[in-house]
This record gives structure tokens, sequence and C-alpha cells, in this order.
């Protein structure tokens, strides 16, 4: 299970306030706003009867005719408005809610899945459209003339918005991706090494039985392979190596090259130890404790060291041959 860290938590609580501060906002400018049409419509009235018992003056008509027009305004229905105008501003609004809600899932969503993204930014900053989204909701009884531009505003601010969760569920998807390729090759990893292990195990028995028939007695260096798959001669070393490039499904030019690349390494010698880089072992693995994830009996055990050494030219370059072509031209693997 996966702890919330601090900083996640930090996240959500500043998500928390914005959500609190929207409503707030919302309270507050179509408070605002309902203050300013409320006085601009008490003023337009009161001015138009000062004008219509006045009429003596000489701009009168012209100031009666200005003040008919505007206090008889064509307001916006705050809740049935079928209107094109009083539709595009109600269904800004709803927009606008929602969008900021996925701003705010998308963030959620991210400290939820403990993944890294690409990009530093977790958080899509709705404060501009909550704020222009508040300005339009407290505009619903203004003149109609008034309210298709704060719409507009709100409109682009839910582009601007929707684009850039958009953008962070692909950084996200992606991250998921990564993750689960990256577990699977792992496990591949791990499958294949203990694979690698068995068949190894059983190739060093092979080579133990086959080198104890032929010959009821040897040299040092070519002595059976001890009980348990333990350390071999270079000459047993090469047949547990040529059953296992075999078992892989692997030719034998591909042995050849795996010859050849390990003769140059180690001559095929279990035990060897190179004492200005420290590498060890048949493959002379860097450092060879690397070797451990193919066995705990690396430092001894030559089909351990085989197993790991095949395990790590297929990942790094496909093929003994791959492998030897690199050593021939820039002197290691």
């Amino acid at each position: 299970m996966r702890s919330t860290s601090s900083s996640a938590l930090n996240r959500r609580a500043r998500r928390a306030r914005r959500r609190t501060q929207r409503r707030s906002a919302v309270v507050a400018a179509s408070l605002a706003v309902g203050l300013i049409a409320t006085a601009g419509f008490t003023a337009g009235g009161s001015v138009s009867q000062a004008q219509a018992s006045s009429d003596t003056s000489a701009f009168g008509a012209f100031e009666l005719a200005s003040f008919t027009t505007t206090t008889d305004p064509v307001a916006v229905v705050t809740e049935d408005g079928t209107d094109a105008i009083s539709t595009e501003a109600h269904d800004a609004i709803a927009a606008a809610a929602a969008s900021a809600e996925a701003a705010d899932a998308i963030a959620e969503a991210i400290d939820d899945s403990g993944l890294k993204l690409e990009s530093d930014t977790t958080e899509v900053d709705t404060t501009d459209l909550v704020a222009a989204a508040a300005r339009l909701e407290g505009s619903l009884d203004l003149p109609a003339p008034l309210v298709p531009g704060l719409t507009a505003e709100v409109t682009t601010l839910i582009a601007s918005v929707d684009g850039e969760v958009v953008g962070l569920k692909e950084a996200l998807a992606e991250a998921k991706k990564k993750k689960a390729e990256e577990e699977a090759r792992e496990k591949a990893r791990l499958e294949a090494e203990a694979k690698a292990k068995a068949e190894a195990e059983a190739a060093a028995a092979a080579a133990s039985s086959s080198s104890s028939s032929s010959s009821s007695s040897s040299s040092a260096s070519s002595s059976p392979v001890p009980s348990g798959g333990g350390g071999a001669s270079p000459a047993q070393a090469k047949a547990i190596a040529k059953t296992m490039v075999a078992n892989r499904g692997w030719g034998g030019d591909q042995y050849a090259c795996l010859e050849s690349l390990w003769q140059k390494e180690s001559g095929w010698n279990y035990k060897a130890y190179n004492s200005s880089s420290g590498a060890y072992g048949i493959p002379q693995s860097l450092p060879g404790s690397k070797m451990a994830s193919a066995g705990a009996d690396w430092q001894t055990n030559a089909a351990t060291q085989i197993s790991w050494g095949l395990g790590y030219i297929s990942g790094r370059y496909g093929t003994p041959c791959g492998a030897w072509n690199h050593s021939k031209a820039y002197g290691w693997y």
C-alpha cells in the first residue's frame, strides 16, 4: 500500500481551500454585480422622473429619449431564460463548474497514482476560470447586451483549462504505461534467470556425468564438475555454455562467438579476477556481485556465472556475436 506523502496532503488541502474560495467568490461576485445593477436601475429611474418634470430644459427632449432606452432593459432571466443569450450564459456557467471539477479530479488521480510525470506540473490553475464564472453568474440580471462578453470570456477559459486537463490525463496514462512495461520487463527477467539457472544446473549435472563416465581419472584442469554444479574446468564450462546457448535457440555460430569472447575475457576460468578493475568470473562481471541475481553461489559455480553472462549479453547486445563484435571494436563488452 502506498503511503500518502506530506506533499500530496498539502496539495489536497490547497484544492479544498480553492473549492471553498470558489463558493465564496461566486456569492461575492453575485452580490456585487447585483448591487451595481440595482443601483444603476434606481439611478436611471430617478433621473428619468426628474427629466419628465423638467421639460423646459433646452436639452430636455434629448435627455428624456436617452434615459428611456436605458430604463427599459432587456434582462436575462436567471432560472429559465430560453433566449440565446440566457441559454449560452447558463451553459457556460455549468461547463465552467465541470471543468474546475475535472481539474481537481486529475490532480487527485496523479497524487493517488504515486507516479512521477515527465512534466513537473501536476495541477491546473482554475483561478481565472472560477472568477470569470462568478462574474457571469452575478450578471444574469443585467441588460442582455452586457452578458455575451462575459460568456465569451468564460468559454475561452474553459477551453484553456480543458486542454491542460487533457494534457495531464495523457501524461498520467503514459506514466502508467511506462510503469507497466517496466514491471513486465522485470518479471520477464526474473523468469528468464530462473529458467536459465535451472538449465545451467541440468547442464552442469550432464557435463559431470559425461566427464565421469569418459575417464576414471583426470587432471586438475579437466576434473569433473563437483556435485551440485559447482566449479568446472574451462572445457567443462564450455560444455555447459554450449548446452545453454542451444537452449536459448542460438546456433553454433553464436556459440563460436561466445567461446572467443570469454576466452579473451577470462580463459573460461570461473575464478578469473581482474585486480585492476575488480571484474570476476568467466563473463568478467563488473562488479562480480552482479552475478548474485543468478545465484548465491556466483563465486564458485561456473554454471551460475554462465547463466548470468548469457542473460547480460542477451539484454545488452542481443546475441553473443553482437557482444563479440563490440568487444573487438572497443576492447570491452
